[in-house]
């Protein structure tokens, strides 16, 4: 027997309890490439291209996948003989959604994406009135508006609204509940003055507004820039859960002084990164 089989069947061997990293279990972490390969690909798969995908060869892909059919996280169709994660693996993965905190995970990556960002960052859920500010971490250089926990953002004049209008108001539902929201914001932005101090991208029309929300779902975030207030700019991304619905948006808003407000800027780029990571981490599995 090689001296790494030996290492691996020590159970009762404890002694590096108290060490900051383990050695583990390298056969554990081998094997689970097949699993990996196997959730990441769009349908069952034949051995020979499972082991590829995993980096290994057929024969010791298939030694894994023995243990692993037995165990019930790995099936094999009988007529094709190709396979598939089986249903241990749907109770691990149902057992941990279960227990996810969006807002929780999304607190936690705040700090990080302030700093990447320099700017001020908050998340928004939807509640009863519309979506709502839960969580807010201001940057060293202040954005000139003060933010509550609890604040409702408007639907067509805030990144946040803009956000939760494009990703939960096209169907269903949601749809029911977000469309007299916007019409009725709508009527208000007809009313102001056009005296030419509005932003350029307030919209005026149905269609206007169905145009600019289609634009945030092609690019996958909003933005405004003097829209909320005059010298305040702003992105929000959407996050989603494992069954593609919104659970929340992450904004990044500063001063149009001091925030890039071109769609491709780094503070635009490091907000969908993180929502996407987010995303995924929450079972979404992303386009």
């Amino acid at each position: 027997m090689r001296k790494r089989e030996i290492l691996d069947q020590s159970p009762n061997d404890d002694s590096d309890d108290a060490e900051p990293q383990r050695a583990g279990i390298q056969s554990v972490e081998v094997g689970f490439e097949l699993l990996k390969a196997m959730s990441e690909a769009s349908g069952p798969l034949m051995l020979r291209d499972l082991a590829a995908a995993a980096g290994m060869s057929a024969a010791k892909a298939h030694r894994y996948l023995v243990s692993f059919q037995r165990l019930g996280l790995v099936t094999q169709d009988p007529v094709s003989t190709r396979y598939d994660l089986g249903p241990a693996a749907l109770r691990l993965g149902l057992a941990s959604l279960s227990r996810i905190d969006a807002v929780k995970l999304a607190r936690e990556r705040v700090d990080d994406l302030l700093q990447e960002t320099g700017h001020t960052v908050a998340i928004a859920v939807w509640g009863n009135q519309g979506p709502t500010m839960v969580h807010w971490a201001e940057a060293p250089q202040t954005v000139p508006v003060t933010l509550r926990l609890g604040d409702v953002m408007p639907m067509l004049t805030s990144a946040t609204g803009r956000c939760f209008a494009a990703f939960m108001g096209n169907e269903g539902r949601d749809a029911q509940r977000i469309a007299p929201m916007i019409r009725d914001e709508l009527a208000r932005l007809k009313k102001l003055p056009r005296n030419g101090t509005l932003p350029p991208d307030l919209p005026q029309t149905s269609a206007e507004v169905d145009a600019m929300l289609d634009e945030v779902r092609q690019r996958g975030l909003a933005r405004v820039v003097h829209s909320l207030l005059p010298g305040v700019a702003g992105f929000c991304a959407p996050v989603f859960d494992a069954q593609g619905h919104l659970v929340l948006a992450m904004v990044v808003l500063g001063s149009v002084s001091t925030l890039d407000t071109d769609w491709a800027s780094a503070p635009a780029t490091a907000l969908l990164r993180a929502t996407r990571r987010l995303s995924a981490d929450l079972g979404h599995p992303g386009q």
